[in-house]
């Protein structure tokens, strides 16, 4: 079986998806701007334009099965299947169906939810939670602990955001611990980097934009204080309790509706960006109180779902040998 995928030169996956080592194919195709303008006319017509390149794609690779990540690359891939009569999915990763999949949905066979939404149910909607890389797997709390150089026997807050960092979490953290406090690693991501670099002179205050060694880091903490994107699902696999600060500007607020899960479920704290000045006095109540600290991971390990790659794999290739 080989498995080939199709995206943009503009965004990541043209970076990502060469390095992996897998054959991408690319077409012209960009997000609808919220406001008129020439954006808006070019956007349109270049994804008017964009079903007949994906049908060419899919006349050259000729495959069993199409898969759609959500967002605006995957709709006309997915509606250029449905016109060759290829099977095809789709994958949604918050709790909110992204306006790009809600236009998808008809020409998919199955459509693939991280979480339970309203009003998408029977059998077309799956419920198997988020894919996270393997290699973020596995890892023992001794091996993170190793990995950062953080005594084994100390309390340990991990702060991050987004890939390219959260402002608000970046300057709270330091503000609350830069001087004293937890043993903290930081990661500020790309943006914020240059500007807090020497910002904190701690021995026990790692502070880097970002680490290849993710699920290390997930295993090594006591409590991660973090946005509430896609590595939700990471920090449930690996028990890991959190305070989750959505990231208020996130469309339909889907951000505080993947928190909720996890606050609703017990194994999180939700708090709002417009009360990150609260983030400290929640961190020192549960690191104070390891019983709570303890049922929170209980309770991210029940909501975890670290087959979600396999279920949605299973599902894919039962969906080609049925074609």
């Amino acid at each position: 079986m080989s498995v080939t995928f199709a995206g943009t030169l503009e965004r990541v996956e043209s970076r990502l998806v060469p390095e992996a080592g897998f054959e991408l194919d690319t077409f012209p195709v960009s997000g609808f701007p919220r406001r008129p303008g020439l954006p808006l006319l070019r956007a349109l017509g270049r994804a008017a334009a964009a079903p007949a390149r994906c049908l060419a794609i899919l006349a050259r690779r000729r495959p069993d099965v199409v898969l759609g990540g959500g967002g605006y690359v995957a709709g006309p891939m997915v509606l250029a299947a449905r016109l060759r009569g290829i099977p095809a999915a789709l994958t949604e990763a918050d709790a909110h169906l992204g306006l790009a999949n809600r236009l998808a949905a008809p020409f998919a066979r199955t459509v693939f939810l991280a979480y339970a939404i309203e009003g998408r149910n029977g059998d077309k909607y799956r419920v198997v939670g988020r894919p996270i890389p393997r290699a973020h797997m596995g890892a023992t709390r001794e091996q993170g602990r190793a990995r950062f150089g953080i005594p084994p026997d100390v309390p340990l807050v991990t702060v991050y955001g987004a890939l390219a960092g959260a402002r608000s979490l970046n300057e709270m953290a330091v503000e609350a611990w830069g001087a004293s406090g937890p043993a903290v690693i930081h990661l500020t991501g790309e943006r914020d980097a240059d500007a807090l670099r020497g910002t904190v002179t701690r021995p026990d205050y790692v502070m880097l934009p970002s680490t290849p060694h993710f699920g290390e880091l997930l295993a090594a903490t006591d409590l991660a204080v973090s946005r509430a994107g896609g590595t939700v699902w990471e920090l449930a696999a690996a028990g890991t309790p959190a305070v989750l600060v959505p990231y208020p500007y996130a469309t339909a607020d889907h951000q505080t509706l993947n928190a909720r899960h996890f606050d609703t479920g017990g194994g999180a704290v939700l708090v709002p960006d417009a009360e990150v000045g609260r983030i400290p006095a929640v961190v020192d109540e549960l690191l104070g109180s390891p019983e709570r600290l303890s049922e929170m991971r209980e309770a991210m390990l029940r909501l975890a779902r670290p087959r979600a790659a396999e279920e949605i794999a299973d599902a894919l290739v039962a969906l080609a040998e049925r074609r």
